[in-house]
């Protein structure tokens, strides 16, 4: 009895930990296809001629944006912590 309650235990963890080990490899995998340069003769004709390698990113910064966000993120006024337990 208590042999086949760890058997059907230990067969659990083993179906548990290779669902995990799928769901990450298949998470990897999608993130580094979505991240992954494409790199042709063209753009290595390229690297060796200039000797750098450009990549046409979604969208530029922008920097005034950012600032503003910063300037309004640290003029904000915060609560003290009320020293009452």
């Amino acid at each position: 009895m208590i042999t086949s309650f760890w058997l059907i235990l230990w067969a659990g963890f083993l179906l548990l930990t290779v669902a995990a080990g799928v769901t990450i490899h298949a998470r990897r995998g999608s993130s580094e296809a979505r991240g992954r340069l494409r790199v042709d003769d063209d753009v290595i004709a390229r690297i060796i001629e200039t000797g750098e390698i450009f990549v046409d990113d979604d969208e530029p910064l922008d920097l005034r944006d950012i600032e503003d966000e910063e300037e309004r993120f640290w003029s904000e006024t915060w609560d003290e912590p009320s020293e009452d337990q």
